[in-house]
């Protein structure tokens, strides 16, 4: 019996087994009737196992009978060029694509970057629609669909499973085009560690489609000064003034200071060991006199477990914890609107990459080390302020 047209296929007695079709050695294409209709299959002959592979390809609903053969002849085909080129014959989802990226970087990096991950995975894959697709099924058109869903989503949307009061129409905003790039790099990851492994056949369905937008960095438009830290510092409580104070002497991301220990701090010598950080690697930095004091009183009669920034209840700070009380002192000081602590980490390193009368302006290379992070990245967004360092270097081979 053949199922290449409407007519013949609707002749075909419902079976578990389907009927099959040649497609070339090895490859068939089957149709598997069943009493309200039916649904198509690829199979294939693996020479390395010698074994049959099989993979569902559904009922191609989506258009019309007539046209059904083709669809479904092209996706086998599709699937059979994919593991001909040592892809696996297994399938998995987007959703799965995900897990396995969170369990490498689980493996590769550390528990922080995995749990940032998988909590952008949480927030805008897992429950919607494109998680259950299978990678050889992705389309752009998929792809393109979960963004507009993630970029019509407002700002400050409750985590799931979260305790928070819904927010009133005047309280929702867009949300930053740095957000939402932020949250479609999670999702790029990890299909593009599935096309490494195997997993999928081609990035074309994500490759343009989670092209992030260009030239965005909110956090980087504002920048205080000394005495505007020090307003921010002072209009806050001791223990969150503590952890600010800390974001205003070191060039550190707010999540690596408040994932600082004890046992991070080497008191003798006066080093810090960096290790939770999105750049990855530990990293080490010596510490001035006056912050080796600082961070001396903040571990004073402390275990060695214990967090260096602790609240009042002595659990470490997190965005949850300090971001409306630090929105606050912004406010009780007339800071800018928009201040956030991660404004304290572009402040420092604005004052280190720029030269004044009491600091020459470090090297960019030095300063990307401090600050755990690529020259590159320094160079892009503070690169032009050294103008005035080379133009100094200039000046002395005058002759």
């Amino acid at each position: 019996m053949d199922i290449r047209t409407v007519r013949q296929r609707s002749e075909l007695l419902p079976r578990r087994e389907p009927y099959f079709r040649a497609l070339g050695k090895g490859q068939h294409l089957g149709f598997r009737r069943t009493e309200d209709g039916g649904f198509w299959i690829a199979r294939a002959y693996d020479g390395g196992t010698r074994q049959r592979v099989y993979h569902a390809l559904g009922d191609f609903s989506h258009v019309t009978p007539g046209d059904s053969f083709d669809a479904a002849s092209a996706a086998a085909r599709a699937w059979f060029d994919h593991i001909g080129r040592g892809g696996n014959a297994e399938i998995i989802s987007v959703r799965e694509a995900c897990a396995r990226y969170v369990t490498h970087l689980r493996r590769k990096k550390n528990d922080a970057a995995s749990n940032d991950a998988l909590r952008r995975f949480e927030r805008h894959v897992y429950d919607d629609p494109i998680a259950s697709i299978l990678l050889p099924k992705l389309q752009p058109r998929h792809v393109e669909d979960w963004r507009r869903r993630l970029e019509d989503k407002p700002a400050g949307m409750p985590k799931r499973g979260a305790n928070c009061r819904t927010k009133t129409p005047q309280e929702s905003r867009a949300r930053s085009r740095s957000a939402i790039n932020r949250d479609m790099v999670s999702l790029r990851a990890a299909l593009n560690l599935a096309l490494r492994d195997g997993d999928a056949p081609t990035d074309r369905a994500w490759k343009e489609k989670l092209a992030p937008f260009e030239d965005v960095g909110n956090r980087r438009d504002l920048y205080l000064d000394r005495e505007q830290r020090r307003a921010l510092v002072a209009a806050l409580p001791d223990d969150l003034a503590a952890f600010v104070r800390g974001l205003c002497v070191l060039p550190f991301r707010p999540g690596a200071l408040a994932a600082l220990r004890v046992e991070h701090f080497d008191s003798r010598n006066g080093t810090l060991r960096i290790e939770t950080d999105k750049a990855g690697a530990d990293r080490v930095v010596l510490l001035p006199a006056a912050t080796t004091q600082l961070f001396r009183k903040l571990v004073k009669g402390k275990p060695s477990t214990a967090p260096i920034f602790a609240r009042s209840n002595g659990e470490a700070w997190n965005k949850d914890a300090w971001k409306k009380p630090i929105a606050s002192a912004v406010e009780i000081a007339g800071l800018p609107s928009g201040t956030t602590a991660y404004t304290c980490r572009h402040s420092v390193i604005m004052d280190l990459v720029t030269p004044s009368s009491e600091v020459a302006g470090l090297d960019l290379f030095t300063v990307a080390v401090l600050a755990g992070t690529s020259v590159a990245i320094i160079e892009k967004f503070y690169g032009h302020l050294q103008q005035k360092v080379a133009q100094a270097a200039l000046a002395r081979l005058e002759l």
